[in-house]
């Protein structure tokens, strides 16, 4: 917490920490997202207040469900649904809301920027990383100016908006080529986030344009940049040629063992030498390990996570267990017993797991017992193919295709959902959009809300006064002339 005279938590890292020890140790989770949530919910549930102050830091107020982040896109879930306040979620911790910026595990001191104010430091005993992880870009000519990410449920919605926008927009243009640009949606990434994008969207915007008279179902391009030759790794080839095949179906171009060479001003351009003019940019390539943790004296790996052992322990090179540290999640690289010489994936299925663990391993630490090892088997993987339609892989062996996987897929995300109350407004949601169907208006100047209040507040440019209308004479002389040339 905030530096205060009696505990010295804003000490810069090179003041010494106080000899005298707190009367209750405290816990610094960094991340309020799947990790940080389930960490800190499990701690509580085993451990008093009086057996350990709990603190969560993040930038954002709520964790944000990212498996439900199509459907919230394609409006079968209300976005704020998918998100789980922290306040709300965390009953009996502390939650502080600002940006790490600096960790030094040595003097247990981590830097945090607020929204508003300075910087200041907070002191721990004990250190949770659960940073997650941030979009991974390249530098690709007109990338971060014309493409949108969809790591986050602010992103889903400005996506959402963006493609319903367009549609409106092109219904009023009769130009042919503005309107192919308008109606030409890229999405770049074969994963599971970009499959799902993609698919859900495409749905959405083929059930929106059947209420325009004035745009075709043809008219819509919808096109997947992939870089290697498959698409869903995470399930059998089988599978990943089921999801090709029926995207196909839809008539969605997919272009595999390709690149996106530069996107400038929109005009696209294709490894394969495809080019072609789009308003809509999805990028989906990838992930990679919160950068913050480059500003910090832990142990990371090649690709930037933090190096830990089964137990979740941070441990350095050798193996060796740094003492009073932990990390989970997509920033940590935790070795997966079930497939030995491998990490756990990046996804909510270990982040939740790993979260519940890592409390109440967190739990036996402070009770002076010993820790356990994580392990987890996948249960499988399902995938949303728009309204209806998905595909699912069970237990490794059991493959699910068509209405059934998308019943699985609803099902086992919503119970995954943290907070009864999150649940309930979920599945009130989809009846809701079964019964009265999905909305389809584009709220795009919720992106830019005082655009209008400025534009109204512009006072109007003084008007031009011809010499004529300042001289009788002449404006008088001015009409006689014209007058006589009529005549």
């Amino acid at each position: 917490m905030p530096q205060s005279a009696s505990t010295p938590v804003g000490a810069a890292p090179d003041v010494p920490r106080p000899t005298k020890p707190r009367k209750v140790p405290r816990v610094l989770v960094l991340g309020g997202g799947t990790v940080g949530l389930y960490t800190a919910r499990r701690l509580r549930k085993r451990l008093g207040k009086r057996e350990a102050a709990i603190v969560v830091v993040d930038p954002r107020p709520y964790m944000t469900y990212a498996p439900f982040l199509p459907e919230a896109a394609a409006g079968s879930i209300d976005p704020r649904n998918v998100v789980a306040p922290h306040r709300r979620a965390l009953k009996g911790v502390d939650v502080l809301q600002g940006k790490v910026s600096q960790i030094h595990h040595a003097e247990r001191t981590v830097e945090i920027t607020p929204e508003e104010g300075e910087p200041y430091w907070v002191t721990y005993d004990h250190l949770v990383v659960g940073l997650g992880s941030v979009a991974r870009t390249l530098p690709i000519p007109g990338l971060a100016e014309q493409a949108i990410g969809f790591k986050n449920v602010e992103e889903a919605i400005a996506v959402r908006n963006h493609v319903l926008n367009r549609i409106e927009a092109a219904a009023s243009t009769w130009d042919p080529e503005l309107r192919r640009r308008m109606l030409t949606f890229v999405f770049v990434g074969g994963g599971f986030a970009g499959i799902e994008a993609l698919a859900e969207l495409e749905d959405i915007a083929r059930y929106t344009v059947a209420h325009y008279k004035q745009i075709e179902q043809d008219e819509l391009r919808f096109v997947l940049v992939e870089g290697s030759p498959r698409i869903l790794p995470e399930v059998s080839e089988e599978l990943g040629g089921y999801t090709l095949e029926q995207l196909r179906k839809r008539r969605i171009e997919i272009h595999l063992s390709t690149f996106l060479s530069s996107c400038v001003d929109g005009h696209i351009v294709l490894s394969n030498k495809l080019e072609f003019d789009a308003d809509t940019v999805v990028w989906t390539a990838g992930v990679k390990a919160n950068p913050v943790l480059q500003q910090s004296d832990l142990p990371l790996d090649q690709m930037g996570r933090v190096t830990c052992n089964a137990a979740l322990q941070v441990v350095d090179a050798d193996g060796t267990v740094v003492p009073d540290a932990y990390a989970a999640g997509d920033c940590a690289a935790v070795p997966d017993l079930y497939e030995p010489g491998k990490f756990c994936p990046p996804n909510a299925q270990h982040a939740l797991r790993q979260g519940n663990h890592l409390g109440d391993n967190l739990a036996r630490v402070l009770r002076s017992a010993e820790v356990t090892d994580y392990k987890h088997k996948n249960v499988g993987a399902v995938a949303s193919l728009g309204m209806y339609k998905g595909v699912a892989q069970m237990f490794g062996k059991i493959k699910v295709r068509g209405f059934p996987a998308w019943v699985l897929h609803r099902t086992y995300h919503v119970f995954a959902m943290p907070t009864v109350n999150r649940k309930l407004r979920i599945m009130a949601g989809w009846t809701g959009s079964l019964l009265l169907r999905r909305e389809v208006v584009p709220l795009g100047a919720l992106h830019d809300p005082r655009a209008e209040f400025r534009a109204a507040s512009v006072p109007p440019k003084p008007r031009i006064v011809e010499p004529s209308e300042k001289d009788p004479e002449i404006a008088g002389g001015t009409a006689a002339a014209k007058a006589k040339s009529a005549s």
